[in-house]
């Protein structure tokens, strides 16, 4: 009740410590919150209005709360609109149409029409008033926009002035009927108007309307007088209408329509609204029902900010209120405010203190002569309205139970405890707000952190000799609190025998110089050992000397067995680290002794060949992919690429047998296919059976510059012809090692002068999160782009492909056509 923070309970309000510190912190605090804030008060406040026209036919008809809820929620109902807007509707006319008897309305009963004088059609404000004669359009007629005005109602509640209302109207009436500019006009005792709130005009234009004398051709008049809205839309026939109503100290072509609206709510019309547009036209049907659905919206709101306080001639005196603004803290002087019946309907506030806020920010003085419900309405669901309720009936003072909310105190935000209590003043309430006594809840604080930081204080005086030491550190140190503790000077026999010199070392420093010390030391637990660490100061008489000693001690068990975890962790790394360094080393070696890479290009049966070789940066293990390029007896040459999966020592085992198997049999004249066959079985029969490989086997007959080629799982070879890139269809093939008898077939392509063949391992065109289809499409762009002839020309082709790290290991035998027969 003393202030719009959130609270841990809803036992009571919260009590107001003082402002808040203007610090960055709680900025940020308020900017995380504000949103939240805002949907809280937009919900106070909605609820306000529904209480408020709720106690509007309370007053009239004398029926009680739920009977005047239901009657709203009845209301709403059969005219098609929302709760908030019937309430509006209801404060604007304060017109029942329904009779009550006996208090209460059966929720089925069918409405009647009271005796109370007639006040505007309270029918569905979807439509226009009906003129004589006229029936009235049925709720939700076409042109209805009841969900503009369901959200312009939900609005209102945030409108706090008539210039507020003017910004809320024109904001939700820019995009349905086009509003440019929205002004509002009270009609003066004397006859004139006044200009109580505009929105779309600056202030020089709006100083210029402030003030309206009683004149002929006044367009806001003669809506107020007729009752009826004037509609100036510049039409052809309305033009000479027009002249006679131009605006004061605009021209004539800004606002080419222009519409005037009385507001009307169960009296002649004191206010009329205008509405402003630069467009030309009439307005539509649907616009002119909306502007009238508006107008009666605002009618309820308009009557709100005319409303004054109550006087409290029958309330607090004025030294009473004067009383109340010098007292410290949060509380109020309560009436009761009691139905026909005498049920407590409501409470009249009398007098505030200024730390006492409600829900929308208002304290002090603003509350005054406002009710409970208006300013709090979701106390008549707590506890604390029945409280009040016993106070006035028994007159025993109430207290609540204790409710916890955080504030700022001294500039740092706590968590306070209060609770509101309650006392009968003649017929009236006296509600304050305690808080409660911070001892218990220091005590706790401190018991919570020794507990939660595993330390405990300890205080030695050396005039007394006394120690006094806190329960969690005879816990720490597995000692039973009935020996009592320990004397300051035996404190390191507590430490096990390697540790005991350094604290004694400590202990007679501080003693002798008072010099404070910080030291870990271990003791001995029937759990194990234990780490601890002890600091302390000591604090000087007037001459100097140490006469009292304080510490704490604190267990570091826990972050000691982390660090040595960490430490052995690290040592484990460092060896594996240095293990696979030299494996990688070995593998290395052994790979570069397999598989030399020559310095130049390489002449075979009339091809130029140039081959590359580059490992993976990342890890430490090597590859094994591997390249063979050799000329076979009778002229033919050979090309081999292939790629064993995994990596290091048993990697390049794997790829030294394929390599050395596949070109022994080429070379006793096995076919493409069943070297490929006879490699699959010696791949299932090997050491590691799991084991995978892929390959590619190209056989290149000069003579009829014809390749023959198979593969086994391995991506597809490139031909770079006449400046376009192609990849050659694979023949089928699966990797060797995936199963027990595959099937392996030969292809046949001819090669041109001028060709150029790209034969690699998948290293060269995979690269992580990207499809193996994006990378041969990067392939043939790159080899495109790069077509010189000149030795050499691998690398470029390579540099624009491996940008970045390479993960895995790359193999490629660029083969190329002479242009001219060599």
């Amino acid at each position: 009740m003393c202030n719009a923070r959130p609270v841990t309970s809803d036992s009571g309000f919260s009590a107001d410590s003082g402002p808040a510190p203007d610090t960055a912190a709680l900025a940020r605090m308020v900017a995380r919150q504000r949103a939240e804030m805002d949907r809280l008060q937009e919900r106070a406040t909605t609820s306000a209005v529904v209480e408020r026209a709720k106690g509007a036919l309370m007053a009239l008809t004398g029926c009680s709360p739920e009977a005047a809820h239901e009657e709203l929620l009845q209301r709403a109902k059969t005219a098609g609109r929302t709760l908030v807007e019937e309430c509006w509707i209801t404060l604007g006319t304060l017109v029942p149409p329904l009779t009550h008897t006996g208090g209460a309305t059966a929720p089925d009963a069918a409405p009647t029409t009271s005796a109370a004088p007639a006040g505007p059609d309270l029918g569905s404000i979807r439509g226009p008033a009906p003129s004589p004669g006229a029936a009235a359009p049925a709720a939700g007629a076409p042109g209805g926009d009841s969900a503009v005005l369901a959200v312009l109602g939900r609005a209102l509640v945030r409108a706090g002035t008539p210039h507020d209302l003017a910004h809320c109207l024109r904001e939700h009436l820019a995009e349905p009927v086009g509003a440019d500019a929205v002004i509002l006009y009270r009609r003066l005792p004397a006859g004139g108007l006044e200009l109580i709130g505009h929105a779309g005009v600056d202030d020089t234009l709006a100083d210029q309307w402030r003030h309206v004398p009683p004149l002929s051709g006044v367009p806001a008049l003669d809506a107020l007088d007729t009752g009826e809205p004037r509609w100036l839309e510049n039409s052809a026939e309305e033009a000479e209408d027009n002249e006679r109503h131009l605006l004061i100290g605009d021209p004539a072509e800004r606002w080419r329509s222009r519409a005037w609206l009385p507001v009307v709510g169960g009296s002649p019309a004191h206010v009329a609204i205008g509405v402003l547009r630069s467009q030309d036209g009439p307005f539509t049907p649907n616009a002119r029902e909306l502007l009238r659905g508006a107008a009666r919206l605002c009618a309820g709101r308009l009557r709100s900010f005319d409303a004054r306080p109550e006087q409290l001639s029958e309330g607090a005196p004025d030294a009473v209120r004067a009383l109340f603004e010098a007292l410290p803290g949060a509380a109020l002087l309560l009436t009761p405010l009691r139905s026909a019946s005498g049920d407590v309907e409501d409470y009249r506030i009398d007098a505030a203190t200024p730390q006492t806020v409600d829900v929308t920010g208002r304290g002090g003085r603003e509350l005054t002569g406002l009710r409970i419900l208006e300013c709090w309405p979701a106390v008549a669901e707590e506890p604390l309205w029945q409280g009040w309720l016993g106070v006035l009936g028994t007159g025993e003072p109430y207290e609540s139970e204790p409710y916890a909310q955080q504030e700022f105190v001294a500039g740092a935000q706590e968590l306070s405890t209060y609770s509101v209590r309650a006392t009968r003043v003649g017929d009236g309430l006296l509600v304050t707000w305690l808080r409660q006594d911070s001892s218990d809840r220091q005590e706790q604080r401190l018991a919570d952190l020794q507990r939660l930081g595993r330390l405990g204080w300890a205080t030695w005086n050396l005039v007394t000799r006394e120690a006094v030491w806190s329960s969690q550190v005879y816990t720490l140190c597995e000692r039973d609190p009935v020996h009592g503790p320990v004397r300051l000077e035996e404190l390191p026999k507590l430490a096990l025998p390697e540790d005991e010199p350094a604290l004694a070392r400590a202990v007679r420093e501080l003693l002798g110089e008072g010099k404070p010390f910080d030291v870990p030391f271990r003791i001995s637990t029937p759990a194990g050992v234990r780490h601890l660490r002890a600091v302390a100061e000591a604090v000087a008489d007037a001459q100097g000397t140490p006469a009292e000693v304080h510490g704490f001690m604190q267990d570091l068990t826990a972050q000691r067995s982390a660090e040595l975890a960490l430490v052995e962790s690290e040592r484990a790394m460092l060896a594996q680290h240095g293990i696979l360094q030299a494996e990688r080393m070995l593998a290395g070696r052994l790979q570069h002794a397999l598989l030399p890479l020559p310095r130049r290009p390489v002449r075979l049966a009339g091809l130029r060949v140039d081959l590359a070789y580059l490992p993976a940066e990342s890890g430490i293990h090597v590859g094994g992919d591997w390249f063979s390029a050799i000329e076979l007896p009778g002229g033919d040459a050979l090309f081999v690429v292939g790629d064993v999966a995994g990596h290091g020592i048993d990697a390049v085992a794997t790829m030294a047998q394929l390599r050395f198997t596949a070109k022994g049999m080429i070379f006793t004249g096995s076919s493409l296919t069943g070297a490929l066959a006879r490699l699959n079985t010696l791949l299932l029969h090997s050491r590691d059976s799991h084991g995978t490989a892929t390959m590619v086997l190209a056989r290149y007959q000069p003579d009829e510059h014809r390749l023959l080629w198979a593969q086994a799982g391995h991506p597809p070879p490139l031909l770079l012809r006449r400046g376009k890139a192609r990849y050659l269809e694979r023949p089928r093939g699966v990797l060797l090692g995936a199963a027990e008898t595959p099937h392996f077939e030969q292809a046949e392509c001819r090669l041109e002068p001028g060709d150029r063949l790209l034969i690699y391992t998948d290293g060269l065109v995979e690269r992580p999160g990207e499809s193996i289809h994006q990378g041969l499409q990067r392939l043939a762009e790159a080899a495109t782009a790069h077509r010189t002839d000149a030795p050499g020309s691998l690398g470029p082709l390579l540099a624009a492909m491996l940008k970045g790290e390479r993960r895995d290991d790359v193999c490629v035998l660029d083969i190329r056509v002479p242009a001219e027969p060599v």
